[in-house]
């Protein structure tokens, strides 16, 4: 929560805290760069230390954020989408070039803006149990498993709680979690991808926090994968009214009971489909090396 807004993003959170320095260039204890993979707008965001996870909220880590300037539709646009969140997995000094990849798919798969997670999960090349019941014939392949933990109204239980005990049980070198994310700016809805090394807090954007997935409380790295599904409407109303000149409201007037409304584009069920395929591509691609998109694509057809 950023002055009565919730900002998932690290790149908004370092926008909106930049403008409200009056501009400020730079933040302390944060490090920024823009940059390009595949042809698509990159944000690097580093947060240092305690005075750059205090200026933006978020904890210390790297944040990747990548614009797409349209939603991918066609084929060779997919791929090349699916391309640069590889490259983004790569670059991350946290993820593991042997070893058991677990990832989970956060969220739930009956509320569409919720079910990026548990879909892109549907998406992935799990390999995990060709390797251990056929080791001859695919010992050249990573093992990777895949899981997608439900919701405790469904479940009885905290995603958490599911995924540490997956954890203890087959002791993965690293977890990705993927989860659907709330955006600040309505144009970066469906729109924009963010990868970090910090671990997540699953339900945080939409002010239901849980068991939070990270280094410290699952003991080994935890790289967070997010797509923004819906803005706050409080938050939307806020930056509206700032475009439109009014600075003066108080942000608590849009948290008062029946505040916790959401918005969401009213084809978010195609673009949500579109997005889980690129990110299991994605995904897929930066865990098995040896593998293009295009060997994945051809594996999970």
């Amino acid at each position: 929560m950023t002055n009565g807004r919730k900002i998932d993003l690290a790149l908004e959170a370092k926008e909106f805290a930049e403008g409200s320095a009056e501009k400020t260039s730079r933040l302390s204890g944060v490090k920024a760069e823009e940059d390009t993979v595949f042809g698509l707008p990159l944000t690097r965001v580093k947060i240092l230390d305690q005075e750059g996870e205090a200026a933006l909220g978020k904890p210390k880590g790297t944040y990747l954020t990548l614009d797409l300037e349209e939603l991918p539709r066609d084929r060779e646009e997919i791929l090349r989408t699916a391309r640069a969140v590889a490259a983004m997995l790569e670059e991350l000094p946290g993820l593991p070039q042997e070893g058991l990849v677990l990832v989970t798919g956060l969220g739930n798969r009956r509320v569409t803006p919720d079910a990026i997670g548990p879909k892109t999960a549907d998406a992935l090349l799990v390999t995990r149990h060709l390797v251990k019941a056929l080791p001859d014939q695919f010992s050249s392949l990573r093992p990777v498993a895949a899981l997608a933990a439900g919701v405790t109204g469904s479940t009885g239980m905290e995603s958490g709680e599911v995924i540490g005990a997956v954890v203890k049980k087959l002791k993965p070198v690293c977890l990705i979690a993927v989860d659907a994310l709330a955006a600040r700016r309505q144009e970066r809805v469906c729109r924009t991808i963010q990868i970090a090394d910090t671990g997540i807090v699953p339900g945080s954007g939409v002010g239901n926090a849980r068991m939070a997935l990270d280094e410290k409380s699952l003991g080994i790295p935890v790289i967070a994968v997010g797509v923004p599904t819906v803005v706050d409407a409080g938050t939307l109303c806020l930056d509206l009214l700032e475009d439109a000149g009014q600075k003066d409201f108080d942000p608590s007037i849009f948290r008062g009971e029946g505040a916790e409304w959401f918005v969401t584009p009213r084809n978010v069920d195609s673009q949500v489909d579109i997005l889980s395929r690129v990110l299991g591509l994605g995904i897929s691609t930066a865990l098995h090396v040896d593998f293009s998109v295009e060997d994945v694509e051809k594996w999970t057809s």
